[in-house]
């Protein structure tokens, strides 16, 4: 393995090459080396990085973390066009076709990772989860305020039972993910009791 290869930006590189592992191999497989091989790297890179595997990891998911955060304001901004269920499939996909599946599983799987989580982002659930939730509860917030859902819909109900729904969808690796028909359709069956077919705010879509 070379020694002298240089990194343009070391810390990316090395957690893009851990999603590759992670979606290519799984949880099981995510080792120190398995990184620095996947990135091309010596072994020696990751550690002038980061205090040890465990930090390295709790990065990577602060990481995963924070694109959540950032799409968070997105989503909202998206209340009252389109329709809500393609705006949640949408982002359900989004979420769950990337290395978040994964992701939750090594979370899972590591209790020294779920420690230093705890430390960085105090508070109840399951890091990256809870974010994504509170991500589908602010759309459904604004969606609601916009009368496009019931004004008694239970949002704080309907976003994990949408992010588990999805979970469930997404998590046989071996059959692939599933076609985009079946995640329509299982949001359209969580939300059908407070979706609303006639929008209250003037100009605003139709939801069907």
């Amino acid at each position: 393995m070379p020694t002298g290869v240089a990194l343009r930006d070391a810390r990316e590189q090395l957690f893009e090459a851990a999603e590759r592992v992670l979606l290519r191999d799984g949880p099981s497989a995510l080792t120190s080396r398995a990184v620095t091989t996947e990135a091309g790297c010596a072994k020696g890179v990751l550690h002038r990085h980061f205090a040890d595997f465990d930090a390295f990891l709790a990065e990577l998911v602060l990481d995963g973390i924070a694109r959540i955060d950032a799409q968070t304001a997105a989503l909202r901004q998206s209340a009252g066009t389109g329709t809500v269920i393609d705006n949640l499939t949408g982002v359900l996909t989004d979420l769950f076709g990337s290395v978040a599946v994964a992701v939750v599983g090594l979370i899972i799987s590591r209790d020294a990772l779920r420690a230093r989580l705890r430390q960085a982002r105090p508070g109840p659930g399951l890091p990256l989860l809870t974010e994504a939730a509170a991500m589908l509860a602010s759309y459904l917030t604004a969606e609601r305020d916009l009368g496009r859902i019931a004004a008694d819909a239970d949002v704080d109900t309907l976003a994990p039972t949408l992010l588990g729904a999805s979970h469930l969808l997404f998590a046989d690796r071996d059959g692939g993910p599933p076609q985009a028909d079946a995640v329509h359709r299982m949001v359209t069956t969580v939300i059908a009791g407070v979706v609303r077919t006639e929008a209250r705010a003037p100009g605003v879509a139709r939801v069907t």
